[in-house]
């Protein structure tokens, strides 16, 4: 069974950090990604990175703040988000696709998803 969970969100104050992890189980995964949705907004690809971990991209909103990185061995992702603003609060979602398919680092289609976690950055 394929599953992506995330962990690491929580409550920060504005300017401080969180680091989230996805760990993903029941199939090889390629391009990662992460994404987030605010109330009443568009879900927004902020982060995605190849499968070796060569390649990211960053929305520019996030550009220079956060860093996305992998761990093969463990299946798992990583998104370091510094100097946090209140802007960055919203529900910060995991996605992937399997190895064999090939798109765009910042295309916003993935094949698989997980549940979601809360960030929310207070002023």
């Amino acid at each position: 069974q394929v599953q992506l969970v995330e962990s690491g969100g929580g409550l920060v104050q504005a300017g401080g950090s969180l680091r989230l992890s996805c760990t993903a189980s029941g199939r090889s995964f390629g391009r990662m990604g992460w994404f987030r949705q605010a109330p009443g907004k568009e879900r927004d690809l902020v982060a995605a990175i190849s499968w070796g971990g060569g390649s990211a991209y960053y929305a520019d909103s996030v550009k220079g703040r956060f860093a996305i990185s992998r761990d093969n061995a463990k299946n798992t992702m990583y998104l370091q988000m510094n100097s946090l603003k209140p802007e960055d609060t919203a529900v910060y979602y995991c996605a992937a696709d399997l190895r064999a398919v090939e798109r765009p680092l910042s295309e916003r289609v993935f094949g698989y998803w997980g549940q979601g976690t809360q960030v929310t950055v207070s002023s």
